[in-house]
């Protein structure tokens, strides 16, 4: 789709600029047709407003995400029949709703991301029959007024949230049998970020490579979301990790920016900004970006919420990875250096050893190593033969 930014103008922008009065975040527009599709200083602002509250960066342009954000934005529970349909996923404010009823009713429709996927539509189904209702997984009228007058059956906390923190309890310290999907952004035509002849894509394959063979090491099962030479859409790699049933999903990535001094690390996990977030994705990315300040001299851009497609529609925690700036004449340095992503790799593997070891037998951030982590798996597997 079209990018649009601060000074351009047409009936795009004036759809734009009808959504954000509607939700309430830029004024009316005088009359003119001129007026109406202008991309102004108020529009920009009203966009960075909406972003920042949906957990997308924070540019003021209208891209691809911001634009679904958009679209979804403003429905609420009851506008419009919800169903699930395999060509045009229904999304929505209104799913995600449907979804935190669910869960608070002791229904499983995984993560609140707001797509009706075949996991929501299979706890709507269950929650229909249950309750005398038709179990056709549609929520009509009938099913919307069974979900309001129903009380509240899960107590103590966010129940996604308590899932979460049941299934990482449960899977254990050992690192043997888990399976981790290792997404190296972008590939086959489309680079990425590129800067004086050094590549997105080729900077995170090596990367990607270089921690999928330091994690088979320790006996998990880490497969790559792509070959070298593709690049499937976001919405497949995350199908392909649900499909594969991942524990976890890491996502490689540069980033760039027109200001040259732009630079540091950041590491992003599924947030929404109304309150479903992932807080063993939030736990990991946090790991992640502890280990990794400690280990380089990055400079620290923080861990923050996202809503990109990836990590919104993975069932598992996902966390994507900005592992500096290509345009950065620093960044771009460190990232060239076959050391420094040695560094990274092990960074990264350490962290996910230390989201699994939920605080017990631990080592201070950055003093971790590989060969302590060989180490305690082959111990633990000298126990386990016993």
């Amino acid at each position: 789709m079209q990018l649009l930014r601060r000074g351009d103008s047409g009936p795009a922008v004036r759809e734009v600029r009808n959504r954000l009065q509607q939700l309430g975040l830029l004024a009316e527009t005088p009359d003119g047709k001129h007026l109406q599709q202008s991309f102004d200083v108020d529009v920009d602002q009203a966009v960075r407003s909406f972003q920042q509250g949906r957990g997308l960066i924070t540019d003021g342009i209208v891209g691809p995400d911001t634009a679904r954000a958009l679209r979804e934005a403003g429905w609420s529970l009851g506008d419009r029949m919800l169903s699930f349909t395999l060509s045009t996923p229904t999304t929505g404010d209104d799913v995600g709703m449907l979804q935190e009823r669910l869960l608070e009713l002791g229904y499983n429709p995984g993560r609140p991301s707001g797509l009706f996927d075949e996991q929501t539509e299979q706890a709507l189904v269950r929650f229909q029959r249950d309750y005398g209702m038709t179990p056709d997984g549609v929520c009509g009228p009938e099913t919307l007024r069974a979900l309001r007058q129903l009380g509240r059956k899960v107590t103590g906390g966010r129940p996604h949230l308590l899932r979460e923190q049941e299934l990482l309890r449960r899977s254990g310290p050992r690192m043997r049998g888990k399976r981790i999907v290792i997404d190296p952004g972008h590939g086959g035509t489309d680079r990425g970020v590129e800067v004086a002849g050094v590549t997105e894509a080729d900077l995170m394959w090596d990367l990607a490579r270089r921690l999928v063979g330091r994690m088979s090491a320790t006996g998990m099962e880490a497969l790559l979301s792509r070959p070298e030479d593709g690049n499937p859409p976001d919405a497949e790699r995350a199908q392909f990790a649900n499909d594969v049933g991942a524990d976890l999903v890491v996502s490689l990535h540069t980033d760039a920016s027109f200001s040259p001094h732009a630079q540091g690390l950041a590491t992003y996990y599924f947030g929404n900004g109304s309150g479903a977030t992932s807080n063993v994705g939030e736990a990991l990315a946090g790991l992640i970006q502890r280990e990794l300040l400690t280990r380089t001299p990055m400079l620290d851009c923080r861990s923050q919420t996202c809503t990109w497609e990836l990590v919104r529609r993975t069932r598992m925690p996902a966390v994507r990875i900005e592992t500096g700036y290509l345009t950065h004449l620093g960044d771009r340095g460190k990232l060239l250096d076959p050391g420094f992503r040695d560094v990274v790799a092990e960074g990264i593997l350490v962290a996910v050893k230390r989201l699994y070891l939920l605080g017990q037998d631990d080592q201070p951030t950055g003093t971790f190593t590989f060969s302590d982590v060989l180490a305690r798996e082959y111990a633990r597997d000298q126990m386990r033969a016993v």
